[in-house]
């Protein structure tokens, strides 16, 4: 689709039907929404927040099928709406690559398309989506990238560059993202992944700080992967369209960035789901991408480890596994922060609800990832043990809607005065980068803890 056709979809952006942003939501996407749901009877049940219904999966891809073709994609700069017929739908769906490799030497990996309860474990994308101190950057990148299951790596986010804040748009977002493309470089050299992965960078909000990282000798190599972001609901403008573009032309393995929100225009947990599962063809279709990046969250919490949410979360990655080749993955978000148990609970359900439903690993934002320095490796390290270990012992989705009902009940009380736990200061040795002896004793009991409730650990 990008290769052929990228111009003329950009070219639609400037010629589609004219429409005030207002209209759009209100008179299209909400009713519209309300209309599929119905039409296709999509009920959310929250005593099977992992459901195993195929015929309910196979009507909410044909609910977000239909909601995408009718309702188009919103440009708010030129207030015109991106439409396309079902047949090159069909068509771009088929035309996607089902995998990629990734990565540089002994550092390659196969990032690909799974499938529900597939017995391949999932790529394991290790991310913390929160920001760090300038002076911890470095050592947090070279921590994550010392994890042995880490296949590629959405390194911490700078909010200051030079002890300034960092501004979007301005000299000190390229400042800062210079800084923060050198430091994943160095990080992996220093580690000894020179060839790992990156998904990159997260510090640069604007179009010109993705375009002025992009530089093989010492920044973001054209083989990494990049992110276009999704304006929500259905909505892109110019600045994401110019990273797109930006992407395909250098060449790099691009991903489109969205995420549901649980409350907004689409209301409860089905127009989410919906929601969330047309986005995957908005980022194929406008924003040209290879993969989806999928980070649905509440809106009152903003996390993604909710009954409702994880239902949200195993019914779009079913839908996407079941009808579709197409590669992405699942962002968990979780309430609590690191060094606590609940953190430990939130990972592990998000892991089983998004591996056994089909979905590659991209993992995990703590603290709601509002918490300045609150995440560590240690909770991606577990997210990354719990789905290796659901794919080795072959899960099905009906002991995954068990086993997390079990986790829900350990935790789900707490999510709205859930604890900040502690940065990544006081949980890791900063010398030698890795966990406090206290914290990893609390990992393995954590692990003992959740293996009696029917994971069985690879180690």
């Amino acid at each position: 689709m990008a290769s052929i056709r990228m111009w003329e979809v950009i070219k639609r952006a400037e010629t589609g039907p004219y429409m005030e942003e207002k209209d759009f939501l209100m008179k299209h996407f909400l009713p519209t929404m309300k209309k599929v749901i119905k039409k296709y009877d999509i009920k959310y049940d929250p005593n099977n927040p992992i459901p195993h219904d195929d015929d309910l999966i196979d009507r909410m891809w044909q609910a977000a099928v239909e909601f995408f073709l009718e309702v188009g994609v919103y440009h708010s700069d030129n207030k015109r709406v991106i439409k396309f017929t079902e047949n090159e739908l069909k068509e771009a769906l088929f035309a996607a690559p089902s995998e990629y490799f990734v990565g540089e030497g002994c550092d390659r990996r196969r990032f690909g398309s799974r499938k529900i309860e597939d017995e391949r474990p999932p790529f394991m994308l290790l991310s913390p989506d929160i920001t760090y101190d300038e002076h911890d950057h470095l050592l947090a990148c070279m921590a994550y990238l010392k994890e042995p299951l880490l296949d590629g790596l959405c390194a911490p986010i700078l909010e200051e560059f030079m002890g300034r804040k960092i501004k979007s748009g301005a000299p000190s977002e390229i400042g800062g993202c210079v800084m923060h493309a050198m430091n994943l470089r160095e990080a992996a050299r220093l580690v000894g992944r020179p060839g790992a992965w990156f998904v990159a960078v997260g510090t640069a909000e604007s179009d010109m700080s993705q375009i002025a990282v992009s530089n093989d000798m010492w920044g973001i190599r054209h083989t990494d992967g990049r992110l276009a972001p999704v304006i929500t609901e259905m909505i892109t403008n110019n600045e994401m369209l110019n990273k797109a573009a930006h992407y395909q032309i250098n060449g790099n393995i691009a991903g489109c960035l969205a995420g549901a929100i649980y409350g907004g225009y689409a209301g409860g947990a089905e127009g989410t789901a919906i929601l969330q599962i047309a986005y995957h063809l908005m980022g194929l279709m406008v924003h040209f991408v290879q993969f989806n990046q999928n980070f649905p969250f509440h809106m009152l919490y903003g996390s993604n480890t909710g009954r409702e949410m994880l239902w949200v979360v195993s019914t779009y990655c079913q839908a996407i596994a079941k009808n579709t080749h197409l590669v992405h993955t699942s962002n968990g978000f979780a309430n609590a922060g690191p060094a606590t148990d609940m953190l430990y609970y939130e990972t592990a359900a998000h892991a089983i609800a998004s591996t056994v439903c089909g979905a590659n690993l991209w993992e995990m934002a703590p603290a709601r990832n509002k918490i300045h320095n609150h995440g560590t490796p240690l909770e991606a390290r577990f997210a990354a043990e719990v789905g290796h270990s659901a794919t080795k012992m072959k899960m099905t989705r009906e002991q995954a809607n068990e086993i997390v009902n079990k986790l829900l009940a350990k935790y789900e009380k707490d999510i709205p005065d859930a604890p900040i736990g502690k940065p990544f200061r006081e949980v890791y040795d900063i010398n030698e980068l890795v966990p406090k002896q206290e914290y990893l004793d609390q990992y393995y009991r954590i692990k003992e803890e959740i293996a009696k409730m029917g994971i069985d650990f690879v180690f």
